[in-house]
């Protein structure tokens, strides 16, 4: 067998399954194709400002200048993460090729790679997030099935506020929010109030995404040997309202190579990949995200 570094088709066909098979995947998906890539772990994010706007004057020509700038940032990627494992061929055989490198590699994806790039997408919006605007915990009692209509309008109103575009924007939940959120419309729409409707009405205008509880968590340790947990002092987050035009996923598969066995591998099939990813926010665009929180309980 060839040695083939399929790191570019491996990298294509994952990116086509995010929104499929990751809860987080609308973000990773929403690629900004004016990213430039430097190397394999540094990116220039591109920042465009505009001035100049004035009268008009129909009995003289004025005077032209430049009214725009166009800046690069570099960006390191954060994430540098490898795979690998030793497949002995009888492994393949003895399971009805249950164990093939593909059925492992499908498996990793989905129960350790997916998982843990989810935890990297809500950790890196929280902190961008948090750096530009200081996102507080609520200080007084839960989320509940009378208060979580309110809460929404009120991440809904800070987008309007800020011009956010209605079309696109995507509420992320935890499980059991969302079952409140599911309850409250119910409720509003039994008991016919006219003030909350008007909420009701809204969420109807967001696409709502329900998320294991466990990973609506505010900070997670990225362990250097083997997958992620929560930190101890992470806060829970209930509601993430984001639209994805504020939002910049990286992700650089580097390498992806299975070998055949051979005397070096002991007779082993080798795989090993390595891939360097994580998640930016156009800074100027940061009420694009929107945060609710509680802080967790012993």
């Amino acid at each position: 067998m060839a040695k083939l570094n399929y790191a570019k088709e491996y990298s294509q066909e994952l990116a086509q399954a995010y929104p499929y098979v990751l809860y987080f995947g609308a973000l990773w998906s929403a690629v900004k194709p004016d990213v430039k890539f430097l190397n394999s772990n540094t990116v220039e994010l591109p920042s465009l400002t505009v001035k100049g706007r004035k009268d008009g004057n129909r009995d003289s020509i004025g005077t032209f200048g430049r009214n725009f700038d166009n800046n690069w940032e570099t960006k390191t990627l954060k994430r540098h993460r490898t795979w690998d494992t030793l497949v002995h061929p009888r492994d393949i055989d003895e399971t009805n090729h249950v164990a093939s490198i593909a059925n492992i590699t499908k498996t990793m994806n989905e129960e350790q790679k997916f998982p843990e790039m989810d935890a990297e997408a809500i950790d890196a919006l929280y902190t961008l997030k948090n750096e530009k605007e200081a996102v507080t915990a609520l200080a007084n009692g839960t989320v509940t099935v009378e208060n979580v209509l309110t809460y929404f309008d009120a991440l809904m109103d800070k987008m309007d506020e800020a011009r956010v575009p209605v079309n696109g924007r995507i509420l992320f939940t935890d499980t059991f929010t969302k079952t409140m959120i599911d309850t409250a419309k119910d409720v509003v729409r039994t008991s016919g109030n006219k003030v909350l409707g008007r909420t009701v009405s809204r969420i109807d205008e967001v696409e709502i995404v329900s998320v294991p509880t466990k990973l609506m968590k505010t900070a997670f340790n990225f362990k250097a040997d083997d997958g992620f947990e929560v930190k101890e002092d992470a806060k829970n987050v209930k509601m993430l309202l984001v639209h994805p035009s504020a939002i910049i996923p990286v992700i650089s598969y580097e390498f992806a190579q299975l070998e055949s066995p051979s005397a070096l591998s002991q007779g082993k099939y080798v795989y090993y990949e390595e891939s360097f990813e994580d998640m930016f926010i156009y800074e100027k665009k940061h009420d694009g995200i929107q945060f609710l929180v509680e802080e967790s309980t012993p």
